[in-house]
């Protein structure tokens, strides 16, 4: 057998043995992940329902602003964070530097831009056919908001699912401020990283694998929501 195809099977023999390590480097990234697109969502989606609908001097500069910050390099967000969070940071008290805390901090802000964009969108679209119904019934501004992210919630779980994306495959600022560490802050991009480097072909093959059947669901249920929702409510 060759070599190629060697690096390959215990690839694979990794995975179908749930190899100890593999798994939780795995289970890591997704409490990281899921925490950060929690947050985001929290965040953005309001927040691009807010730039929709809202009047407000400096509107069309933050819009320009979250689009920009879409393509965000990571490792200048993580320095970002880096330097907020080290000893001489202003926030360096609350030691979350190379935790998990600070990994899921770094996550939050690249994926708030990207919700908050494509809510903002999904949002105007509807609130172009339903403004003037809901200025009749007198809807307040925020009660504007909540019942545009209500009604438009099947659009918006793409830009959940798309959050939940970007965060999966980020490797630069979580590797600033996580510090890959072993069974401490070390993810699955950060582990190929390294493993690749170190040699050791079949552990980063096997993360790799397992990363892109997530970030391949990822996109499957997201298209498999919008159809639903196109079916049903037209």
């Amino acid at each position: 057998m060759s070599a190629f195809a060697t690096t390959f099977a215990d690839a694979f023999s990794l995975l179908a043995t749930f190899d100890q390590r593999a798994m939780e480097i795995v289970a890591l990234s997704l409490r990281v992940s899921g925490a950060a697109v929690v947050l985001g969502t929290l965040i953005g989606l309001p927040l691009g329902a807010c730039l929709a609908i809202g009047r407000f001097p400096g509107k069309h500069a933050l819009s320009v602003l979250i689009n920009g910050l879409m393509g965000a390099p990571s490792v200048v967000v993580g320095v970002v964070v880096y330097l907020f969070l080290s000893r001489s940071g202003p926030l360096g008290e609350w030691g979350l530097l190379y935790t998990p805390g600070a990994m899921v901090a770094a996550q939050t802000l690249l994926v708030v831009p990207l919700m908050a964009a494509i809510a903002r969108q999904v949002v105007e679209d509807t609130w172009q056919r339903y403004a003037e119904e809901l200025r009749a019934m007198r809807f307040s501004w925020w009660q504007s908001v909540t019942t545009l992210l209500y009604d438009c919630r099947h659009s918006l779980m793409v830009a959940v699912l798309a959050g939940l994306g970007r965060a999966m495959s980020e490797v630069g600022a979580v590797m600033i401020v996580g510090g890959n560490i072993d069974h401490a802050t070390r993810v699955m991009t950060t582990a190929i990283a390294l493993e690749t480097s170190k040699g050791d072909l079949p552990l980063a093959i096997a993360l790799g694998l397992v990363l892109i059947a997530v970030i391949l669901a990822l996109n499957a249920v997201a298209f498999a929501v919008r159809g639903w929702a196109m079916r049903r409510y037209g």
